[in-house]
């Protein structure tokens, strides 16, 4: 298994770059990871987007709780829940985006999509 994050300056610590060569045994992709950051990776995870897509919605809401924003963030769990279509298209699409890499041999694909 492979772990893989983004750029944002508190993963980028020595702390924690130690913790994910232990726990991953050296199988993450991230900066200063041992594996490379694959070309056009964005593109590579759909899925990612479709539930951040949903899930920062909770912020939308001003909440003036903790209590509220738990509420919140599990209303949006069980949106994205209850309409398994939405994720199994977006599953679907990352093995299509990852055949398309492939063939262009990790170059630009979004001609393809």
């Amino acid at each position: 298994m492979y772990c893989q994050h983004d750029g944002a300056p508190p993963h980028y610590t020595q702390h924690v770059r130690e913790y994910l060569n232990e726990s991953f045994l050296n199988c993450w992709l991230g900066c200063g990871g041992p594996v490379a950051w694959p070309q056009r990776s964005p593109d590579l995870t759909p899925l990612y987007y479709y539930l951040w897509g949903h899930m920062k919605t909770v912020y939308e809401t001003k909440v003036d709780s903790r209590a509220a924003l738990c509420h919140h963030i599990f209303a949006v769990a069980e949106h994205i829940r209850n309409h398994p279509d939405n994720t199994a298209s977006a599953t679907q699409s990352v093995l299509m985006r990852a055949e398309n890499c492939i063939a262009t041999g990790g170059g630009h694909f979004e001609k393809l999509l």
